[in-house]
């Protein structure tokens, strides 16, 4: 079989504690090296990023970097594209470690499906060993903390067609069909892509057989702001794409609005005060008895207090940036507002 030249695009800006790891899991893997070309689209690091990357392209020629001036994933991944000379487009991340037959499979279950993308299923590890990190990879691998996202949850056999996929593995060609990444999206630019290819009939598969090994945030603040960013780019996904994708995705704003709002009643009327005191309780008791089965399923109840902050922290970050993202989206429209910014000053 004549194997299609891949081109890998890994977005990256700050990785100077991750990028070499990378880069020799790259170097490692079983696909031939006369066909792949590893793109590394760096956001003006400020740390050593750079420098070792250069290190690895004057030692292999099919290693580049490029520069991103705007510094976001969808600007990387779009330039990275841009420049790709591969049939095959590969996007990988620099928080993840991959088996070294990451490319070979994802290549020939593309070929073998017939598909327009695939992906493998993250396993959800934490970058260091204390309790807080732990919790927030458990708490991630859990449908409680992230709903039914297949690829987190690892419950799949066999491969099966899906919304989405982590990163993903492409056909070039299928990006002239339907657009580049959408730059508007910090944050959810793979759901919303896949959901555009989706709707062009396009094909995306979840590969149990492939794995990822994902470095999850090591704290609370690094989890909130994440979280944040999904929830609040998430309205913005739903106005491009005509329409919500997942229900599920509005019980956390709703128990964000109802809580807010009962609480700053509570002053007032005493029903208020009832309303809110019912719905944390009903809240904490479930996240308890969650957090609970999982602490005894690790055999260590010292991660209780630090599941039950994580599982608060996804969902109460996730709906605050939802609500956030429905006032600057759908109410202000301060995406259009930035488009019309930017054509004023060209």
């Amino acid at each position: 079989m004549d194997l299609k030249k891949v081109t890998v695009i890994v977005p990256c800006r700050n990785e100077e504690k991750f990028i070499e790891k990378v880069i020799n899991n790259l170097l490692s893997q079983t696909y031939p090296r006369d066909k792949l070309e590893i793109l590394f689209v760096d956001g003006l690091s400020e740390d050593r990023t750079r420098e070792i990357i250069k290190a690895y392209a004057q030692k292999y020629s099919f290693i580049k970097l490029i520069d991103n001036p705007y510094k976001f994933v969808p600007q990387a991944m779009n330039i990275g594209i841009n420049n790709a000379t591969g049939d095959i487009i590969i996007r990988m991340d620099a928080h993840s470690e991959y088996p070294n037959d990451y490319i070979e499979k994802l290549v020939t279950y593309l070929e073998k499906l017939k598909a327009d993308n695939v992906g493998g299923i993250w396993i959800n590890t934490p970058p260091t060993n204390s309790l807080k990190a732990k919790a927030i990879a458990l708490a991630l691998s859990s449908k409680f903390g992230v709903g039914n996202a297949l690829y987190r949850l690892g419950e799949l056999r066999e491969p099966s067609e899906v919304d989405t996929v982590p990163f993903g593995c492409y056909k070039k060609e299928i990006f002239s069909k339907i657009g580049l990444y959408d730059e508007d999206l910090i944050r959810n630019q793979d759901d919303e892509l896949n959901a555009r290819l989706r709707k062009y009939g396009g094909k995306i598969f979840l590969v149990p057989d492939v794995k990822i090994k994902y470095f999850t945030r090591d704290s609370w603040t690094k989890l909130f702001k994440m979280f944040y960013q999904y929830g609040y780019f998430k309205p913005l996904v739903n106005l491009k794409l005509g329409q919500i994708t997942t229900w599920r995705q509005l019980i956390p704003p709703l128990f964000v609005i109802v809580l807010i709002i009962s609480l700053l009643l509570s002053f007032l009327f005493k029903k208020a005060l009832f309303i809110f005191v019912i719905l944390s309780l009903f809240y904490f008791t479930f996240n308890l008895l969650v957090s609970l089965l999982l602490s005894f399923s690790s055999r260590n109840l010292k991660l209780l207090p630090f599941l039950i902050i994580s599982f608060f922290l996804i969902h109460f970050s996730y709906g605050l940036g939802y609500l956030k993202g429905i006032l600057d989206f759908i109410i202000l429209k301060k995406h259009l507002k930035k488009k019309l910014e930017v054509e004023l000053t060209r």
